[in-house]
């Protein structure tokens, strides 16, 4: 019988890799636009992948993930969707400001992994926008306006 230690080792590294793998993932469904890291804060680029995913999904993607609500309480900063928990707005330049809010917030980070997701299964976004307020509406008021 293995070790804790070893299995604890072995899952964490089967979901390493397929946290990794997510982005290039489609089952079927949508095929998900990433930015590339390069383009990210030096933060995100330390940040573990599964949070640099979020953010790299996230500033790819802001017409879609603007229908999407937050529900960590960051209306009460100004955040009006859960893109808003990545991106603050865009220089005169038109580049991106990031928010560095979902680095330490698991809700932030597990709505937008929960959306790559479901987008890559195929799934529609009113379906999903659905399951994300059944899911995450327990932890506090949506913050879209």
């Amino acid at each position: 019988m293995p070790s804790t230690k070893r299995r604890l080792a072995f899952f964490t590294i089967l979901a390493l890799v397929l946290i990794a793998g997510l982005p290039a993932c489609s089952s079927g469904g949508a095929t998900l636009d990433m930015m590339d890291m390069e383009h990210m804060p030096q933060s995100v680029q330390e940040a573990p992948t599964n949070v640099s995913d979020a953010y790299r999904f996230a500033a790819a993607n802001p017409d879609l993930m603007q229908q999407f609500p937050c529900y960590c309480g960051c209306g009460s900063i100004g955040h009006t969707s859960n893109y808003a928990c990545y991106v603050s707005g865009a220089d005169a330049a038109g580049n991106l400001i990031f928010d560095s809010h979902a680095l330490g917030c698991q809700i932030c980070v597990d709505i937008t992994l929960d959306v790559m997701r479901m987008l890559g299964d195929g799934e529609e976004v009113p379906d999903i926008q659905v399951v994300i307020d059944q899911t995450y509406g327990r932890y506090g008021p949506s913050n879209l306006p």
